[in-house]
């Protein structure tokens, strides 16, 4: 009595099931790659396109008559006291200095922050004016927090 050992077999309809799961999980990682690659892209583009970067008070002295009329963005310390609000024309007009100790002045069509006493810092974006007076369209102010050592951001636009 010999006994006959037979190799399991693998019926025919369970290998092309498993052919198709493959190419299932394939089309999906491939779509997910791709998915992923463009959120990457979009990340780069968005970086390189909306960087923060602006000019500092002195700059925009040294570049003169060439910067009337460009858009740019310009940042500086608020100069203490040089603060004139005008209600009723809705104006604000200051002036921000650097560390250089260039003084730019800065006028800005708008309400005027309700924590503009404790601004430090302000980073205006607008165009020179030929007088050398800065209009401002967008007015971002850093204040010192109450309860933070971080600044407080306060980001005012334009009426004009």
């Amino acid at each position: 009595m010999a006994q006959e050992l037979h190799a399991p077999t693998i019926p025919s309809h369970l290998g092309e099931r498993a052919a198709g799961y493959n190419l299932k999980f394939i089309a999906g990682g491939l779509l997910l790659l791709t998915f992923v690659g463009f959120l990457a892209f979009q990340m780069i583009q968005a970086t390189r396109t909306t960087g923060a970067y602006y000019m500092t008070v002195q700059e925009v002295r040294d570049a003169g008559p060439e910067m009337v009329g460009q858009r740019v963005r310009v940042s500086g310390q608020v100069l203490e006291g040089s603060e004139d609000w005008n209600a009723q024309a809705v104006t604000l007009r200051f002036a921000i200095t650097d560390e250089t100790g260039a003084q730019l002045p800065i006028v800005f069509y708008g309400p005027r922050p309700d924590n503009f006493q404790r601004a430090a810092e302000a980073i205006t974006e607008g165009t020179l004016l030929p007088d050398g007076t800065f209009e401002a369209d967008n007015l971002l102010l850093k204040c010192p927090s109450r309860y933070d050592e971080e600044p407080e951001e306060v980001f005012v636009e334009s009426t004009r």
